[in-house]
């Protein structure tokens, strides 16, 4: 029960840091008055998405971490020209552009020049969410949109294959901490991944032709049979892959997390206790994926009054 207790101290402590540090920069009631209708029209095309493709949910979750966690919650990821992060190697697998450019042209109509593609971005990432079982949380606004984005910072997002050390260094540089790193990991309970990750741990981990010792037989053979090429699609959560529910976690004390990165929660005596408090009490997942999700979209916004834009097209800068 100590870990139990402990998280609940922790859930506290970190509930009422995110609210201060929310009201510092950016307000839930920010687009009150200049665009009353903002959250309903993200609703709506989230939900008129969702229902035709429910896949859509979990890349849309992925494409605002990929856009947090370079240069913070900038829209950086959705400008589309020649040398952006998005037109790099390691993004060519995130989905979802596509939704955010239909909000933001309705919301262009109704409200124009006044809502930024990070707040979109950030609001259809809890829609998403929402849509598919998950927590709500209210989303603060006052984000404004960056103009840089380069293809080589793509490749700070984690891949994987990072240890464990390099994943708590690359939360702790973003404003997060260890439970964040391992609540956010929690969204791998939805979605999919391609198989190219997965290869080395069942093939050759550690540079030799064996597999990773750490996999379930069972589940090896089943990832065997799933991932005979890398460039095939495998499903980041095996026994409930379309609910948004805690048992990511219990497949990690099974030996089934499909990542590396994943797996490691479980045999790293950091984040193994966190782990088990989240399989044992899934309430804990819903309600912390939710505080984390406000702490990853407030990562290194751009609020001030010289600070980025509000673009008229996500894919590209104003001129």
């Amino acid at each position: 029960m100590k870990y139990t207790l402990g998280l609940l101290l922790v859930l506290q402590v970190i509930t009422i840091s995110v609210q201060v540090k929310g009201e510092d920069y950016l307000s839930t009631d920010y687009y009150h008055t200049s665009c009353p209708q903002l959250e309903e029209i993200i609703h709506k095309k989230v939900v008129a998405w969702v229902n035709k493709d429910y896949t859509i949910a979990a890349s849309i979750i992925r494409l605002h971490f990929h856009d947090c966690a370079v240069r913070g919650c900038d829209a950086s990821i959705l400008l589309n020209h020649y040398g952006s992060e998005r037109s790099s190697a390691v993004s060519k697998s995130l989905r979802g552009f596509e939704l955010i450019d239909d909000i933001k042209a309705e919301v262009e109509r109704k409200c124009p020049k006044t809502v930024s593609c990070a707040d979109i971005l950030t609001a259809t990432a809890r829609d998403a969410t929402l849509q598919i079982g998950g927590p709500f949380w209210q989303v603060p606004y006052g984000r404004k949109d960056g103009r840089v984005s380069l293809a080589k910072e793509a490749n700070l997002v984690p891949a994987g294959r990072e240890n464990i050390t390099s994943l708590i260094e690359f939360c702790q540089s973003r404003g997060m901490n260890l439970l964040d790193l391992v609540v956010l990991s929690g969204a791998h309970t939805i979605g999919r991944s391609t198989c190219e990750p997965v290869q080395e741990r069942l093939y050759r981990f550690n540079g030799t032709k064996q597999a990773d010792p750490s996999i379930n037989k069972m589940y090896l053979n089943y990832l065997k049979r799933k991932c005979r090429w890398a460039s095939e699609f495998v499903n980041l959560d095996a026994r409930t892959p379309y609910t948004f529910d805690a048992t990511y976690y219990k497949n990690l004390q099974k030996k089934m997390g499909l990542l590396s990165t994943d797996q490691l929660l479980y045999s790293d005596s950091r984040t193994k206790p966190l782990v088990t408090a989240l399989a044992n009490q899934p309430w804990l997942f819903f309600q912390q994926f939710a505080v984390s999700m406000i702490k990853l979209g407030n990562t290194q916004v751009l609020t001030g009054k010289y600070e980025g834009e509000i673009r008229n097209n996500c894919n590209f800068v104003n001129r």
